[in-house]
């Protein structure tokens, strides 16, 4: 029997969550509900994490947000603490996005431990003292 594919919701402040999410959706093609939005706009402590409750929805539920700390960071944590079968996942970026939207029927530890992974290895730098040719450049 295969179990509920995790459902994800994008926790940041200012229009960072809409603008992931759009972006993850023209990439690759998703539909509405399996990665949200969610701002952190106008609300209180109370009312983020009342809204957080909301859209988190009844299934396994991965949390990405866009700071650890923060009212975002924090109204995930609170939620995670009181809820199974969700997890909260920091430094929110496109590629780990990417990812989950490909692999959220794994087990929601193994998904949390593959999309830091995968997070991190998407961070590069290449310093112009490193290059002198952009285009031939390895990343760092």
């Amino acid at each position: 029997m295969m179990s509920e594919p995790v459902q994800g919701l994008i926790l940041a402040h200012a229009s960072v969550a809409s603008g992931l999410v759009a972006a993850v959706k023209q990439i690759a093609g998703i539909g509405d509900g399996t990665l949200r939005p969610l701002t952190n706009d106008g609300c209180g402590p109370d009312a983020l994490l009342d809204a957080v409750r909301r859209d988190a929805g009844s299934g396994p539920a991965l949390i990405f947000t866009d700071l650890v700390s923060g009212s975002c960071g924090f109204a995930a944590r609170k939620l995670v603490a009181e809820r199974p079968g969700t997890a909260v996942l920091s430094g929110a970026n496109l590629a780990m996005l990417l990812d989950f939207v490909f692999h959220r029927d794994l087990p929601l530890p193994v998904l949390v431990e593959r999309l830091v992974t995968h997070g991190r290895d998407a961070i590069t730098g290449a310093c112009s003292e490193d290059c002198t040719d952009a285009a031939g450049a390895a990343a760092r």
